[in-house]
């Protein structure tokens, strides 16, 4: 059969004091060798390594940055450029639409005027044409009137006196009276 094994948990090579290796003080020496080995390390790592690629980075943002800021000014001033090129495109469009508007208002007022002149004018022979036919009327009026009165003179003569008088002397009486 097979021998009996027996497992324990001492360490070998006799007693060791009880507590915490960093805080044993016959191990400082060793402590202090290797953290001035791995600082070495690090800091040269850090240094040839690391730093460079850190610096890069910051170069580089800070290049873009840098180049984001000179668009955005180079973009500010584009849009400068448009602005004012807008306004004066404005400003012009202004302009000819107040010119093309006073030159409409004055074809207007020229065409006003010509139709005002020409109405006045066809009310002038209208009224010229309205004056002739009163004064013809009239004319036709004091006609009848005096045929009128010529008629009724010897009438009234025919009555009164029973005698007839003929147009010829009925017309002298009635220019006399």
């Amino acid at each position: 059969m097979a021998a009996a094994t027996i497992a324990t948990t001492e360490a070998p090579g006799g007693q060791q004091p009880a507590g915490f290796p960093p805080f044993k003080t016959e191990t400082y020496p060793s402590q202090i060798f290797w953290l001035v080995i791995t600082f070495g390390f690090l800091f040269l790592v850090l240094w040839r390594v690391a730093g460079p690629r850190i610096g890069g980075v910051i170069a580089a943002r800070r290049g873009a940055i840098n180049a984001d800021i000179e668009a955005a000014r180079k973009a500010r001033g584009d849009a400068d450029a448009a602005e004012t090129a807008y306004r004066t495109a404005l400003a012009g469009a202004r302009a000819r639409a107040q010119g093309l508007a006073e030159e409409t208002r004055q074809k207007l007022a020229a065409e006003i005027a010509a139709e005002k002149t020409r109405a006045d004018a066809e009310a002038a022979q209208a009224m010229a044409a309205a004056d002739a036919r009163i004064a013809a009327t009239r004319e036709a009026a004091r006609g009848h009137v005096a045929q009128a009165a010529r008629d009724a003179a010897a009438a009234i003569v025919a009555r009164l006196i029973g005698d007839t008088v003929s147009p010829d002397e009925a017309a002298a009486a009635v220019q006399e009276g």
